[in-house]
Formats: C-alpha cells, sequence, structure tokens
C-alpha cells in the first residue's frame, strides 16, 4: 500500500515539476516574471525528479546551465537510489 502512495506522491510531484519548466519556459519567452530557480530546484528535490529532468530536455529549457544539467539527474539518481533501498533492500 505504501508503494502506491509513494508512486502516487512522484508522480503528482513530477508533474508540477514538469509542468512547472514548461510554465517558466513560455514566461521567459515573454519576457515576464518567471519562476525562481530555487523553486525549480525545490519541486526536484521533494520528489519531482523525473518530470524536471523530462522538462528541461523536452522544452530546451535552462539546459545550458551546468547546475541544472548536472543538478536535476544527480538529484533525480539519489532520489530513487534512496528510494529503492528503503522500499526493498532495508
Amino acid at each position: 500500500m505504501k508503494e502506491y502512495i509513494i508512486a502516487a506522491y512522484i508522480l503528482i510531484m513530477s508533474l508540477i515539476s514538469f509542468f512547472s519548466m514548461l510554465i517558466d519556459k513560455k514566461k521567459a519567452e515573454k519576457h515576464k516574471w518567471r519562476i525562481p530557480e530555487k523553486v525549480l530546484f525545490a519541486f526536484v528535490i521533494l520528489g519531482g525528479g523525473l518530470g524536471g529532468v523530462l522538462g528541461m530536455h523536452v522544452f530546451r529549457h535552462k539546459t545550458k546551465h551546468w547546475y541544472f544539467a548536472i543538478g536535476f539527474p544527480l538529484i533525480t539518481v539519489v532520489e530513487y537510489a534512496a528510494l529503492v533501498y528503503f522500499l526493498f533492500i532495508h
């Protein structure tokens, strides 16, 4: 049961992260108010890593910033490794 709750949480956070990248990209193109980078990172750190990485590549947004290009995937790998450890190994 807890696996389903965790999966639902990760899905929701990934969708939030994915669409935040889209919204920020569209606002950047229109030179409007942007979503702060620390908020984008917060969504990834809170479990939205897959959506953040996908959004970064699908929308070609923030890919030239090394801290996004390296940070988002690294955070995602660490989170999923920890998740696998605590759900299946521990």
